[in-house]
């Protein structure tokens, strides 16, 4: 019994020695060609946006906020990161602008826009108090513009208000949220 019981284990040693060499050499036959497939599944990010190939739009969300979209109408995708730049356009001028400190809010990641693809950030603005002739809590004239100019991809953007008005805000500052893909 010893010497069968021997023998069966030798079989059974031998067999796991000879699979796990067949497995071994199997993955490493398909390593190099298995991290080929992988990398190529993967694909190269796409470039910057440029302020040529995108169109935006503004919806006021509450008095004080802003909603601004922008849309990849170019060619190919593209990707976004960081913060707008925002100016005040005078006279509804883009060239005539009045640049706003923009305090940025959260953390700025890529967004990749594929063709039509959007994003949006976030304007806040100090809001202007009262009715009508509203007021500053600072006791500043409160600056009222037909339009702002984001800066994104290199360049200005000029968008109204959604419903048509103007912007109204107290100071020099807005806080603006980094740019996230539309939906989240």
């Amino acid at each position: 019994m010893k010497g069968t019981m021997r023998a069966g284990v030798a079989r059974t040693t031998t067999l796991w020695l000879a699979t796990g060499a067949v497995t071994c050499g199997l993955l490493l036959a398909a390593g190099p060609g298995a991290a080929a497939q992988q990398s190529a599944g993967r694909r190269a990010p796409a470039p910057p946006c440029t302020s040529t190939q995108l169109g935006a739009d503004a919806q006021q969300i509450r008095g004080s906020q802003v909603r601004v979209t922008v849309t990849n109408e170019g060619p190919k995708a593209c990707s976004l990161k960081g913060f707008p730049t925002v100016a005040l356009a005078g006279q509804g001028s883009p060239d005539s602008n009045k640049p706003l400190n923009v305090v940025p809010q959260g953390q700025a990641r890529a967004v990749e826009l594929p063709v039509g693809g959007r994003a949006w950030t976030q304007l806040t603005f100090t809001p202007v108090l009262g009715e009508a002739d509203g007021y500053c809590a600072s006791g500043a004239e409160p600056t009222v513009a037909p339009s702002l100019v984001v800066g994104v991809g290199g360049g200005g953007l000029q968008v109204s208000p959604d419903g048509g008005g103007e912007f109204a805000l107290c100071g020099t500052t807005v806080r603006a949220t980094a740019f996230r893909a539309t939906g989240s």
